[in-house]
């Protein structure tokens, strides 16, 4: 293992290869080609799935199991942060939570609805090990960087995350797209071909589950272990993260400002996120595509234009905020979120499609960065920013919880139109909130 001093560039660059590894998880099964391959699954729209005890619709079951482990993530990200504070060795957490999400991809190979709980097994690995590891990941950088490094290196990680999830998944539209190009066996008819393009499918989620964890080995390397206090895992080290959210929640009572306009980034953030995370599924089931061919690659498309395109959103509307104000900039992104609800609802080809993709991802960037760094703008003088933080990343996933719990049953219920439609209620209330925000208060 390597040793490397605070502030070198080699253990800064370690840090951010990290990004590189497991960004391939994100965009490729959280957003791209999972989402097509589960939809495949089912010889119909309307096919339903029996699992615990119940009759789902087959994509309603993915939101509630995504929803379910959001909820664990959200109640794991405290209790792992105190760890990770108090005990030190962060190193061996982060790498065991990386093992768990690449070997859940690895399994997704053998994902099928005929055994369907170790598949959903499989596929909650690989969400819990995605964010796990984030935790221990994020909590690395004032350990790794001095402050006056920490944003150039953050950015750079972030860009090092993007460049290598769209190569693996240039790869993998290709091995979809062009089976026979990769050797897989497309055969004399139609059929042939589709059932080729799901093994390459299948193919990619291996890839990705390898190429997270072999990739990771670099950075495992360069890190040091975390600073060890010598503490062993005692139950007030456990629950310490906890304590200190409760804590926030005190402070926030005191504070009009921060506690407004957490309350209505809560609300819009429970649709954005919603919508994020169902966007290809939404795409696969509602627009008319002219064959499969066309639908994969049409949607993988769309996905790497969101990425594309979001980057651009963010820095307009920085650039937005810094002449009109955050919470004025925030509200007509909200309108214009509003507005896409309402457009996704009528829209029926991939056209139309292609257009409300690049607008949300206008608006998607735009949203996140400008929500954190409002947030940041409204803290106390304090210097425990992390409790405040760890509040906020807890606040937006147990809005994700609620928003694809609400998205999957009305899903169960209706249809994936009208779930679209009914988040445009989230939009309208979140205004309504960031009007009742403070401005002026010191």
């Amino acid at each position: 293992m390597a040793h490397l001093e605070k502030g070198s560039k080699k253990l800064l660059n370690a840090w951010a290869f990290y990004d590189w590894a497991n960004s391939v998880y994100a965009l490729t099964i959280s957003s791209a080609i999972f989402p097509i391959f589960y939809s495949s699954l089912f010889e119909t729209e309307d096919e339903t799935i029996r699992a615990f005890g119940f009759e789902f619709e087959n994509t309603a079951l993915i939101f509630y199991l995504t929803a379910f482990t959001f909820l664990v993530v959200a109640i794991m990200s405290p209790i792992l942060s105190g760890i990770a504070d108090y005990v030190g060795n962060k190193k061996n957490f982060m790498r065991f939570f990386c093992y768990v999400g690449g070997l859940g991809c690895i399994g997704l190979y053998y994902f099928d609805k005929e055994m369907i709980y170790l598949s959903l097994l499989f596929y909650f690995m690989g969400l819990i090990g995605f964010w796990g590891s984030l935790v221990f990941y994020n909590s690395y950088l004032p350990d790794i960087a001095f402050p006056e490094q920490q944003d150039a290196i953050s950015a750079k990680g972030f860009s090092m995350g993007y460049a290598g999830s769209v190569l693996l998944l240039i790869l993998n539209l290709a091995m979809v797209m062009y089976p026979e190009v990769f050797g897989f066996d497309v055969g004399e008819t139609e059929a042939d071909k589709n059932t080729a393009s799901i093994e390459a499918m299948r193919i990619s989620f291996l890839m990705v589950g390898v190429w997270w964890i072999a990739f990771s080995q670099y950075t495992f390397y360069m890190l040091p272990k975390g600073a060890s206090t010598g503490h062993k895992v005692t139950r007030s080290v456990v629950f310490n993260g906890l304590k200190e959210l409760k804590q926030v929640w005190y402070q926030l009572k005191e504070n009009l400002r921060l506690k407004r306009y957490l309350y209505s980034f809560f609300v819009y953030s429970m649709a954005v996120q919603t919508i994020m995370l169902v966007a290809t599924y939404f795409g696969e089931r509602e627009i008319a595509w002219d064959d499969d061919s066309h639908k994969t690659f049409g949607l993988i498309i769309s996905i790497l234009l969101i990425q594309i395109v979001a980057i651009v959103g963010a820095v307009l509307t920085s650039r937005s905020s810094a002449k009109f104000g955050n919470v004025r900039t925030l509200i007509v992104i909200n309108f214009i979120w509003m507005g896409l609800c309402v457009c996704a609802y009528f829209i029926t080809l991939p056209e139309h499609f292609y257009v409300t993709a690049a607008a949300v991802g206008l608006v998607m960037g735009g949203i996140q960065s400008l929500s954190r760094s409002t947030y940041s703008k409204f803290l106390p003088k304090t210097e425990d920013t992390t409790s405040f933080f760890s509040f906020y990343d807890v606040a937006e996933k147990i809005g994700i919880v609620i928003g694809m719990a609400i998205y999957a049953t009305t899903v169960q219920v209706s249809t994936m139109r009208n779930a679209i439609l009914f988040l445009f209620l989230f939009f309208l209330v979140g205004i309504v909130l960031l009007y009742r925000v403070p401005r002026n208060i010191k």
